[in-house]
């Protein structure tokens, strides 16, 4: 099947991404997860490693599989590059080709389509900065899954909660569908 990349940001939707990793394993997909620095705050990189059956690697500077960067070398076996959830900082950073951490320079280095499942306060949502990175990121072809409405971790109700791990697998196999028929991105 395909070789998808799961990025996970520091958000208390970090735990979906559990179960999104599960559905893709369970739907015959090769997962490798990488993780911000954040992210492993919410969810231990051994829970990744054991849902995904790959190492999970969370530095920049961890030794790589292969004498190949790490970053690099994931890079070009991607065939799609999920971001689940996704911060507005790292929104921010992936639309304006920052690549400080593993996550966000891989993003730079492949070719395959970005998909990205936003979670944040609807403050930030709303944010005039996150819509115009969101618009600048889709103008290039990024694909997001919108977010959902509802109770927020932060007390408060409002749009920013990271949609079902259902929704965004149904999204991914669609972008690598269109992906398989040439109409990559």
């Amino acid at each position: 099947m395909s070789t998808i990349l799961l990025g996970v940001t520091g958000s208390i939707a970090a735990y979906k991404a559990c179960e999104l990793t599960r559905l893709f394993v369970k739907g015959g997909h090769t997962v490798h997860v990488l993780m911000t620095d954040a992210a492993t705050q919410f969810v231990s990189p051994l829970t990744f490693r054991t849902l995904s059956r790959n190492p999970v690697p969370t530095g920049l500077f961890d030794a790589p599989e292969e004498w190949v960067p790490g970053h690099i070398s994931l890079a070009e076996r991607a065939e799609v590059l999920v971001v689940a959830p996704c911060t507005a900082n790292v929104i921010a950073k992936l639309a304006h080709g920052l690549a400080d951490d593993l996550l966000t320079s891989t993003a730079l280095a492949t070719r395959a389509p970005l998909v990205i499942a936003p979670a944040m306060n609807t403050g930030m949502w709303d944010h005039p900065a996150t819509q115009t990175n969101m618009r600048l990121l889709e103008s290039r072809g990024a694909t997001f899954v919108d977010a959902d409405t509802g109770d927020l971790a932060c007390g408060t109700s409002g749009k920013g909660r990271m949609a079902a791990p259902q929704i965004i697998y149904d999204a991914v196999m669609r972008t690598l569908a269109e992906r398989q028929r040439g109409g990559e991105k």
